[in-house]
């Protein structure tokens, strides 16, 4: 499989971060699947990326010209693709990927799950998607969606389209076992895209 994962690019984290994401690439390596990534070489980013070569895996980094010009870029990547911009960038690594791994991270972090957790609401994919939180960072972005769900403003499936797990083991399970397609109903779809 190609799986994508999000994960941090910030250098002013816990190490216990680091050896997260470490753990992951071992693990992905092991398992024979190729990693895709941001395509950048600091933080935990590259620390998944240099775990994944070096338990023999195969990695795909996906950056922007503009942080390559700032010389962020991971270029041991076995292959770096270079987009225009952002939105070129996330398009690029969801057309490569079977299935999609969150890990503790900031903003960008978190734009990246939003649309993959959004369109898989939509039933628009059927790639798996799990978030791994082994500390709690999410907790209070699961009972801020609950509350959302609660008041109306999501449908039914918001939680079907997303696993949350805190263990690597479990989190690669989730990822290799096929996710189904969610089909919305007319009135859910409506629901969905109007917030």
């Amino acid at each position: 499989m190609f799986i994508c994962v999000f994960l941090a690019s910030s250098q002013r984290i816990d190490p216990k971060y680091l050896r997260l994401a470490e753990e992951v690439g071992a693990e992905l390596a092991r398992r024979g699947h190729t990693l895709v990534s941001g395509g950048a070489r600091v933080s935990c980013m590259g620390a998944v990326a240099r775990a994944v070569r070096a338990g023999g895996g195969h990695t795909v980094g996906v950056i922007p010209q503009a942080l390559v010009d700032i010389e962020v870029a991971d270029t041991d990547s076995d292959e770096l693709i270079v987009t225009a911009d952002m939105r070129e960038r996330k398009g690029a690594m969801d057309a490569r990927s079977d299935a999609f791994l969150v890990l503790p991270g900031g903003i960008g972090t978190l734009e990246e799950l939003f649309e993959i957790w959004t369109a898989r609401t939509l039933g628009l994919h059927d790639k798996p998607l799990v978030l791994l939180d082994p500390w709690g960072l999410y907790a209070p972005l699961k009972a801020l969606v609950g509350g959302m769900h609660e008041e109306g403003f999501t449908r039914a499936g918001v939680f079907d389209a997303i696993s949350w797990t805190t263990t690597v083991e479990e989190a690669f399970e989730l990822l290799e076992k096929p996710a189904g397609r969610l089909a919305p109903s007319l009135d859910e779809l409506g629901e969905a895209t109007a917030g």
